[in-house]
């Protein structure tokens, strides 16, 4: 008889549909449950309420406690051999608990743990906690909880090589507001070469309802597209660059982003802050590590001008070999088992 997963994961750009994949392709029936946070179930109504009342706790309470209430009838129901969570930081320790009665639990982050201090609450209750962040493990065993480091991956069936003209020179995907350090380095960067390199910035960057003049009056229109877009839309503009570059948060110490791998899937360079763990996955030049202000501008020039297309498909072989979710799933069962 196939063993039973039960997912649980945010609604954030089709992974837990990539978990599910994986899950399925190690012999494993499957059932997703997606949230919305801190707004759930998905209607009209909470969404209005959450943009006309963003702070409220009244609301925040409500949503959680409608989707606990659902997800443990869709427990019960599926009665799964292991309910796999995403993050988890709309789950109630009460709901953690009645999982463990009947199931194995495991949680794995897709930031660093304490950024998330309800998912941290949930961890002494799972029979695993993984780490997107190397540094938390430590931390986390301290407090009592069994945390063991599992970096994020990549599915293959969404970010892979599309032959094609590559008529972008330096591209960037992500999220811009909240994220200075990715503000500063990306205009140094327009500066620097926007007049003589094509450069196109994706993501949301000065939202509308954030601040509407902002919004307005905002600068190089051409350049920073201030808006998020699909997987799929992502790959194909990966495909398009000669040079992508990935600029971490603050909180990874020693762990790397999905688009580390992401980008080397779909068979393109990358200009990606140094770090030990990342200078690990690429240890012959397979990607450009920075570490400095004056070392990014450098090295993208320098890489614009080089002949990349070698250690591209070097990057793109040592992750489809080792990094895809597939192989984060089949360690995290290996770990589940001891």
């Amino acid at each position: 008889m196939e063993k039973k997963v039960l997912i649980l994961g945010p609604s954030f750009f089709g992974y837990n549909e990539s978990i599910r994949r994986a899950f399925v392709a190690l012999g494993y029936d499957t059932n997703v449950m997606e949230y919305d946070e801190p707004v759930h179930p998905f209607n009209r109504k909470n969404k209005i309420l959450r943009k006309l009342f963003p702070h409220s706790g009244w609301l925040r309470r409500k949503s959680r406690r409608l989707f606990n209430a659902s997800v443990a009838a869709c427990f019960e129901a599926y009665r799964p051999d292991l309910v796999f969570i995403y993050n988890g930081d709309i789950l109630e320790k009460e709901t953690v608990r009645r999982f463990k009665q009947q199931s194995k639990v495991a949680v794995w982050m897709l930031d660093g743990a304490f950024r998330h201090p309800d998912s941290v609450a949930i961890a002494p209750d799972a029979d695993i906690y993984f780490c997107f962040e190397k540094s938390d493990v430590d931390k986390l065993n301290a407090l009592g909880i069994n945390a063991c480091f599992l970096p994020q991956g990549y599915d293959p069936a969404v970010y892979y090589p599309v032959p094609g003209t590559k008529d972008i020179d330096v591209l960037f995907v992500g999220a811009l507001y909240r994220y200075p350090k990715r503000i500063r380095l990306l205009k140094s960067l327009v500066r620097a070469l926007g007049d003589t390199c094509t450069i196109r910035i994706y993501g949301p960057y000065k939202p509308f309802e954030k601040n509407p003049l902002k919004w307005l009056f905002r600068e190089k229109r051409d350049v920073f597209i201030n808006r998020s877009i699909p997987p799929e839309e992502v790959n194909r503009l990966y495909n398009r660059a000669r040079l992508c570059v990935n600029i971490h948060h603050a909180q990874s110490v020693e762990g790397a982003n999905p688009k580390v791998f992401e980008i080397s899937g779909a068979g393109t360079f990358q200009l990606v802050d140094y770090n030990a763990f990342i200078a690990g996955i690429y240890p012959g030049g397979e990607a450009a590590l920075f570490r400095t202000d004056e070392e990014f501008i450098r090295m993208a020039k320098q890489f614009l001008a080089a002949d990349t297309a070698d250690a591209a498909a070097r990057a793109h072989r040592i992750v489809s070999e080792g990094h895809t979710f597939e192989c984060r799933i089949r360690e995290a069962l290996a770990r589940l088992s001891m």
